[in-house]
């Protein structure tokens, strides 16, 4: 009897244990399941809807054919690869091609077919849409067409913003930002141990003209607005940019001031020969001093982005280290 009885005690705790360890796998199993769900929620795989200037978007879930024209640098940020790259014929934004290089092109003003081509499933347009060769309706109907606002259109740092959002990378985007912040940062303490209040002047040699940058043409705001480099007085007396460029003769120049110079010019150019052997351009503080500093690939400095002021910050330490 007492064998009997301590069989079926033997039986129960057995049993009992059976259903623990299974109470147990359960709960295991249930608290993976929540993991992955919390980090499948996590990611972007769940469709977004924005607004966009033209009304409200739904962006697909990651999209993985992405166009936006002259606008990669924001992308790129992000870590992501555009499907084509922005061109006018054979010109590119030739800064990104380290990242780019491999990806093919699209017209500047993207022609359907050559948007059909490359099957996108997101499109990301400029404010100024009129510019393209198709319409809204006809791109909507290959893809998703997100349309920025013209103040996204103009300013990278809210691009990367919009776009972190859009393709549910909110933190990466808070990150490079942040980044870049710190970059400026630390460039800033450390041109002020090398120039101190000396200031600095851009010009763009193109064939035989030359053209001075106002303070916030292109990569001009990351020298004098982020960077805190002064600014000559007659990049002052120019305001600020308007969409009308005119080239400045040499005979101006020779009022600039300036005690370094940044001459960005692809080799060949005639313009670099002709300051060389112009006597005017000689005798300015700058070129008596030689602190002209040639940059041959002005991509960057003639662009904005993110990636733009980053490599523009780097040219300007290595000149000036």
């Amino acid at each position: 009897m007492k064998s009997k009885t301590l069989s079926n005690i033997i039986l129960l705790v057995s049993f009992i244990g059976v259903l623990f360890l299974a109470a147990c796998g359960s709960n295991e199993s249930s608290e993976n399941n929540e993991g992955n769900q919390e980090e499948k929620e996590t990611s972007n795989n769940t469709e977004v809807t924005m607004q966009s200037e033209m009304g409200e978007v739904t962006i697909p879930a990651n999209p993985e054919n992405i166009i936006a024209p002259y606008h990669e640098d924001a992308l790129l940020a992000l870590g992501v690869t555009p499907v084509a790259k922005w061109a006018i014929g054979n010109s590119i934004q030739q800064y990104l091609e380290e990242d780019l290089k491999d990806v093919p092109k699209i017209e500047w003003n993207l022609p359907i077919e050559q948007v059909l081509s490359q099957e996108p499933d997101l499109l990301i347009l400029e404010n100024a849409i009129q510019n393209y060769e198709g319409s809204y309706e006809e791109y909507s109907k290959i893809a998703p067409t997100y349309v920025m606002s013209e103040e996204t259109t103009k300013d990278w740092r809210k691009q990367i913003e919009v776009f972190g959002e859009m393709l549910g990378m909110q933190d990466k985007a808070d990150q490079v930002l942040n980044d870049y912040d710190q970059k400026v940062e630390d460039a800033s303490k450390e041109l002020s141990n090398t120039i101190g209040d000396e200031s600095a002047a851009i010009i763009w040699v193109m064939g035989d003209k030359f053209y001075l940058f106002e303070h916030n043409r292109h990569s001009a705001g990351v020298l004098y607005n982020e960077l805190g480099i002064k600014q000559p007085a007659l990049i002052e007396e120019l305001g600020d940019a308007t969409e009308e460029w005119n080239p400045i003769s040499i005979e101006k120049l020779s009022e600039l001031d300036a005690d370094h110079v940044f001459l960005l010019a692809e080799e060949g150019q005639q313009g670099v020969e002709t300051l060389k052997n112009s006597s005017v351009w000689q005798a300015t503080k700058a070129a008596k001093n030689n602190h002209v500093y040639q940059i041959n690939d002005p991509s960057n400095w003639t662009n904005k982005g993110l990636i733009a002021s980053e490599k523009t910050i780097d040219d300007v330490l290595q000149a000036l280290e």
